[in-house]
């Protein structure tokens, strides 16, 4: 492994029991289909939803039987509920529940398989003489029906060994332990899902109920298809919850988002199912020895792979036959005219995939898959762009004092290191009124307010909507919006930028006088402004020194960057990291001191870069393209920069006025 800088089963174990996948919820229900989108909440909330006073019942009940069975001799130690009831999950009307009673009797996993029916024999004619609660014994599996007002709960009754014995949280050798005893008795995966019922009910309990409600609303779903596609698998219905809880995670969304657009991501990813692969690691990671090979096989296995987060054996996504029609189904609701009631319909930026566990020999095809923007992406934002440009040159500012110098692209898009999605259009606007550094300072919240007030004049005048979203700062630096158009397939984030024009007009061979950047640090010190406050004047610097690299370097940028925005999602501090800028720069570093070919092996860049952000505290990354140490004022300043005490980092190659970029870690 190198581096340029080196040297070149059954019901109820698998969360799903015979209860809800068979009954469903309660009947009557109009097509979900045809359900408007902005009704869904509406739907869910007057029919899928269960009484609240009614599950308390259940519980009261479920607590009953457990009391019970303790009190006929039952050697119950503790109890787990489990199922959609457990997890609260369950739809109105009839819904799975699991009663987990983790015996005396069993110390091992092996106890449990040799004796589990011979407890399950005197569970059932103990509670045979209770007089509310009947058993029912179907092919081996003991389950009651609870029923209030309506509401029924298909309990299953599993007698099962306690792993935890009390513990929150499993250590590394309860899983040592699992597949030991898996191996010894030709265990099926997730025989024993069943012991970690307690662990699977924490998972679901620290997510919003709006989360849960979404998981409702696709379960339903499931129950439609189940209506015309007869041979799909209950053991989907599990892998459901959790791939939804899943969209929700890596959408990074809060407490308050559009259920439209969480169902249409759940959708999308059911359509991508060949490409699946999710797993958490809130109960067991990578660091035992035995649980790294069981997790790297279940990885490595044939797509689709969702792993019980409980459970590493277990992955309840295994495909039997059932997600192709199941991704037919999801296409059909998808593309309805329902659902797809917007041009584009948003939903959220979820890939099927981690980066994480994607072996190093197919990091060229994630980018290719996942990352790598289209020609229709791509020409879209060149419509979107021509469009703004042309408002802010020949609309805006026409009768005012203040002229449009020039627009400049910027950003990734610029570069050519934009990502598939999330990925903005910047437009640098150099303006007449803005004569210096100072009068930017000053006027830009000014001159942002007028391109607002304008761009919405404008939008009335053309088939345009501009939807613009509110600045946290009193005196914003820049115009973020939203544009949709007829034109358009999709909508195109924006933001604008006023700033003033530093450099004049640049030609081939450009190298900016020396007196651009000694006013800068003049101002910055006078002022006491952060580094990078007017990066904007020097956006086309900025542009070609990226746009001319070559095409795999830029695909290696965006790889790092899209590491850098899965950091930025498990990041649980509220530290801020550094910019992503940073992290380009670092890449472009990396490059031309260890490969510097256009032709490179895009593991070795990856861990390069990777290993450099480990030692970020060594850092100290400069260049000398558009400004070097020949002017006195310029070398005492980057001679000061370079040896400053706090960890230093990629210096922007644009311009001095970098007098820090946040210190701290790369990595979250």
């Amino acid at each position: 492994m190198g581096n340029w800088l080196a040297g070149g089963s059954s019901a109820g174990l698998s969360g799903e029991s015979p209860g809800e996948s068979s009954a469903g919820p309660s009947g009557g229900l109009s097509d979900l289909t045809s359900v408007p989108a902005d009704k869904l909440e509406e739907f869910i909330r007057a029919n899928l939803k269960p009484n609240e006073e009614c599950l308390k019942l259940i519980d009261q009940d479920v607590d009953d039987i457990s009391d019970f069975l303790r009190s006929r001799e039952i050697p119950v130690v503790r109890v787990a509920k489990g199922g959609s009831y457990g997890r609260e999950t369950a739809l109105r009307g009839c819904s799975d529940g699991t009663l987990v009673l983790f015996m005396d009797h069993f110390r091992t996993f092996r106890e449990q398989k040799e004796k589990q029916s011979e407890l399950l024999n005197l569970i059932e004619q103990r509670l045979k003489t209770h007089k509310k609660y009947k058993p029912a014994n179907l092919g081996g599996t003991l389950v009651v029906l609870l029923s209030v007002q309506g509401q029924g709960t298909l309990l299953q009754l599993l007698p099962a060994f306690d792993p935890l014995c009390f513990r929150e949280n499993p250590s590394s050798w309860v899983y040592q332990d699992l597949k030991r005893s898996m191996d010894q008795v030709g265990a099926a995966p997730g025989e024993f899902a069943v012991c970690f019922t307690t662990l699977q009910q924490q998972f679901f309990k620290k997510y919003p109920r709006r989360v849960k409600d979404l998981i409702l609303l696709v379960k339903h779903w499931y129950h439609e298809c189940e209506k015309w596609v007869t041979s799909l698998s209950q053991q989907l219905l599990y892998a459901l919850e959790l791939l939804t809880v899943y969209a929700w995670e890596q959408s990074c969304q809060g407490e308050n988002f559009d259920i439209a657009e969480g169902v249409r991501t759940v959708l999308e990813l059911i359509r991508q199912s060949s490409q699946l692969c999710v797993y958490w690691i809130d109960n067991y990671n990578f660091e035992d020895e035995t649980v790294r090979n069981t997790l790297l096989c279940q990885l490595r296995s044939q797509r689709p792979v969702i792993l019980d987060p409980t459970d590493p054996t277990n992955n309840v996504g295994k495909d039997d036959g059932s997600w192709k029609m199941l991704t037919e189904a999801a296409q059909a609701w998808l593309y309805s005219p329902s659902l797809n009631n917007v041009s584009p319909a948003p939903h959220w930026n979820v890939l099927p995939t981690s980066l994480f566990i994607t072996p190093s020999h197919l990091l060229n095809k994630f980018i290719e898959d996942f990352l790598q923007p289209s020609e229709k992406f791509l020409k879209q934002i060149k419509e979107a762009v021509h469009i703004i440009c042309k408002f802010l040159k020949e609309d805006c500012f026409q009768d005012q004092s203040t002229k449009v110098l020039k627009t400049v692209k910027g950003g990734s898009t610029a570069k050519g290191t934009a990502l598939k999605s999330g990925s903005d259009a910047d437009i640098v606007v150099f303006l007449t009124s803005l004569k210096s550094y100072d009068f930017q300072q000053n006027k830009r919240s000014m001159l942002i307010q007028e391109i607002q007030r304008q761009l919405k004049a404008f939008q009335k005048t053309q088939e345009l909507e501009v939807e613009f979203k509110p600045s946290k700062w009193e005196f914003p630096r820049v115009l973020s919006f939203t544009l949709k158009s007829r034109s358009l397939n999709e909508s195109v984030d924006f933001d604008v930028l006023p700033a003033y024009d530093a450099l004049g007009q640049l030609h081939s061979g450009f190298t900016p006088r020396p007196q651009v950047y000694e006013e800068l640090i003049v101002w910055c010190r006078s002022s006491d402004l952060r580094g990078g406050e007017f990066s904007p004047c020097f956006t086309e610097l900025q542009r070609d020194f990226i746009e001319p690299r070559p095409t795999k370097l830029k695909s290696l940028i965006r790889l790092i960057k899209h590491w850098y925005k899965q950091c930025e999602r498990k990041k649980k501090s509220k530290a801020s990291l550094p910019p992503k800028y940073a992290l380009e720069l670092l890449t472009v570093y990396a490059w031309e001191q260890g490969s510097g070919m256009d032709k490179f092996d895009i593991a070795e860049g990856f861990r390069t870069v990777l290993d450099l952000v480990i030692k970020y505290q060594q850092l100290c990354i400069f260049w000398t393209v558009n400004y070097n140490f020949e002017d006195e004022p310029m070398r005492s300043f980057l001679l000061t920069q370079i040896r400053k005490k706090e960890v230093p980092v990629p210096r922007p190659p644009t311009c001095s006025e970098l007098t820090q970029f946040p210190s701290g870690l790369f990595l979250p």
